[in-house]
């Protein structure tokens, strides 16, 4: 599988009002549920007023589009990033899959992604 390591610097915040959002950064997501706010976007897109910050995240995305048939790519990743002890935060859109982890984590995420036989741009 290909995987591209996106070039920003990641932030995830929570945020009071979708308001607060600035959709048009690129690379930004978006979640709304009942019970919160999120949004995944690049560090100098964080809105000041978030309630909650963490920064520091790195993104790969899974070349696509992925076909919906597709079973378990995610699964896949994740498995491979888990053994070699590195936490991820997953964001799924309409043509593939993203997967941020923290850029202290990088040499052994793409080190374990490597050995596992995926292609990294």
């Amino acid at each position: 599988m290909t995987l591209e390591l996106l070039p920003p610097e990641f932030t995830v915040c929570q945020l009071a009002a979708d308001s607060e959002a600035d959709l048009s950064a690129p690379f930004t997501f978006f979640a709304r549920t009942d019970e919160e706010l999120s949004l995944v976007c690049p560090l100098d897109a964080c809105p000041a007023s978030a309630l909650n910050q963490q920064d520091g995240w790195r993104c790969l995305r899974v070349k696509g589009p992925l076909d919906f048939s597709l079973i378990g790519i995610l699964a896949e990743l994740a498995n491979c990033l888990a053994k070699a002890g590195v936490p991820i935060f997953a964001v799924s859109t309409y043509n593939t899959d993203y997967l941020l982890f923290r850029a202290c984590h990088e040499k052994a995420a793409l080190a374990a992604l490597a050995a596992a036989g995926h292609e990294i741009e």
